[in-house]
């Protein structure tokens, strides 16, 4: 069970707001009563911070925002000695305009670095070399090439503009980013997530991008309308140079490789990125962004994930992220339901998420119910949020994590780099764990069960007919098996089980209550069944 913790977000040590390694250290404990077995930590690295830590000005070492590499060391050897992992983003489609790379590069036409980036000259009549549109463009269509009047030529940016995008064909940069790689598997580190790992390399006779509507509706209602994966979307240099990297991680002993890919084509790429020789573990986006409580279309996604990777590679599934908005919010969008079947449906998200095949991540928060925090304009950060106003950007995913219902939730003793929710006063870890039937005691019962149960971690997973608001899956190792039952309606709905079995979790049954026959359940009620 992976947690992604946003370090800016998580826990502020040194009172200045904003979050940063010796937090998380103090931390620590919460994790391992939690159940975590990898801690996920978002970049910490040296940046100018234009987008918050991906956009890296120095590779091997920390922001002094989060501490030192001192610090670091710390971290990992808490985290290993509670025993649990740790691993850390990489960034390495892009660097921030402040690396001394960048700065070399864009000096000059002919400086040691001059390609380490992706240069291209204007048309003739001085614009862009093409169409492509940024990948951080709001409610207008933004040009992925930014002219640099020194060089007189643009650079390429798939992100935003200080974000210019390195020149994977060029094996110097190769050389530095495994150097990079190096530097921290030899401080300890168990693995990476690899950011924007599907975008390494790019056409390389820069082709128009193809005109159309979008096949994917994304997050944020891009105005891109262009057809982008034959771009840079999982070509096959990419896939080799991911090769390279698995193999060189495996030098290191059990190193674990999580990619970041780009979800456009959905679960194909997923697939190809994590064949074996290739990444462990695909983060799945698709999922996450399409999840709703359409019970029919829920499934269909489990259902393609499990049948698609089979025996071939490993899924995981993941609710949300710091780019996205809070699962509740996303599941509950238009609703109009109380605080307790809120409750309900984060307790249904958590069951699906926990109990399906494949490795699961929890973004911070989400244990206790976290929601997307109402952010003023004058208190937006985040450049993509402010491009998107008045619609909602990431900052409202990104508020300080709740730790109790006093002043700042108890994050900092100073006011935070972001507003923390007003429900602090009840949605927070001192009073849920305190409360048997809150949120956070649900989602420890759960990763307990999971530890508990092979069925949970390595079984086969068969979906079952049920009614339609109704997912019904089985889990089963040899002769083991435990029975899922999720209700992701708003009436009551009735399942007849053939099998003999007890409660081993459940919103609205107690623990080892048996279950046989004509099952009831309550809307959005959560079940996880032992056969007998």
């Amino acid at each position: 069970m992976f947690y992604q913790i946003y370090p800016r977000s998580f826990k502020d040590h040194n009172g200045d707001g904003v979050g940063d390694l010796r937090g998380i250290i103090e931390k620590l404990d919460y994790l391992s009563w939690l159940g975590i077995d990898v801690v996920w930590v978002s970049p910490f690295f040296k940046s100018p911070m234009e987008d918050f830590g991906y956009d890296i000005s120095d590779y091997k070492d920390v922001d002094p925002l989060f501490g030192t590499l001192s610090d670091f060391d710390k971290l990992v050897s808490e985290i290993h000695r509670r025993g649990m992992k740790i691993i850390i983003d990489q960034v390495y489609n892009h660097t921030s305009d402040k690396h001394p790379w960048f700065v070399e590069s864009r000096s000059s036409r002919n400086n040691p670095k001059s390609d380490w980036y992706i240069w291209k000259d204007p048309k003739p009549d001085g614009s862009p070399p093409n169409n492509w549109v940024s990948l951080f463009s709001g409610g207008e269509p933004r040009s992925m090439w930014e002219w640099d009047d020194n060089r007189k030529q643009y650079y390429l940016h798939l992100f935003g503009k200080e974000q210019p995008d390195l020149n994977w064909r060029n094996p110097n940069v190769k050389s530095a980013i495994f150097d990079s790689m190096k530097f921290w598997l030899e401080r300890g580190v168990d693995g990476f997530r690899f950011d924007a790992a599907s975008h390494y390399y790019k056409d390389p006779l820069f082709r128009d991008a193809l005109k159309g509507p979008q096949i994917k509706e994304n997050l944020f209602h891009s105005a891109r309308d262009e057809y982008y994966w034959d771009r840079f979307s999982g070509r096959p240099e990419t896939l080799l140079a991911v090769e390279e990297i698995k193999r060189f991680m495996d030098s290191y002993g059990e190193k674990v490789s999580v990619g970041e890919i780009s979800a456009d084509m959905g679960l194909c790429l997923y697939l190809l990125f994590t064949i074996p020789g290739r990444f462990d573990i695909a983060f799945n986006i698709d999922f996450m962004e399409k999840l709703s409580l359409n019970a029919k279309k829920v499934r269909e996604l489990s259902e393609n994930v499990d049948t698609f990777f089979g025996e071939r590679a490993w899924p995981s599934y993941v609710l949300g992220n710091h780019d996205n908005y809070r699962i509740i919010n996303r599941l509950t969008d238009g609703m109009n339901i109380s605080e307790y079947e809120k409750k309900l449906i984060a307790k249904l998200a958590a069951t699906l998420l926990l109990t399906m095949r494949g490795t699961p991540f929890i973004y911070y928060g989400e244990e206790i119910g976290m929601e997307d925090t109402d952010i003023p304009y004058d208190k937006i950060v985040d450049p993509w949020g402010k491009a998107l106003w008045p619609k909602k950007g990431r900052d409202v995913c990104r508020t300080p994590m709740q730790w109790n219902n006093k002043e700042n939730a108890g994050f900092s003793e100073s006011a935070p780099w972001l507003p923390v929710n007003l429900n602090k006063a009840y949605v927070n870890v001192e009073s849920e764990m305190k409360d048997p039937n809150s949120i956070l005691n649900f989602y420890r019962s759960l990763l307990k069960l999971r530890k508990e149960h092979v069925e949970l971690r390595r079984g086969t997973m068969k979906f079952q007919n049920a009614p339609s608001d109704i997912i019904f899956y089985i889990r089963k190792v040899s002769e083991k098996q435990v029975v899922v039952l999720l209700n992701f309606g708003s009436t009551v709905q009735c399942v007849d089980l053939t099998i003999y079995g007890k409660v081993l979790i459940g919103t609205h049954k107690n623990a080892g209550e048996k279950i046989h026959g004509a099952v009831r359940l309550a809307p959005f009620e959560s079940i996880v069944i032992k056969v007998s």
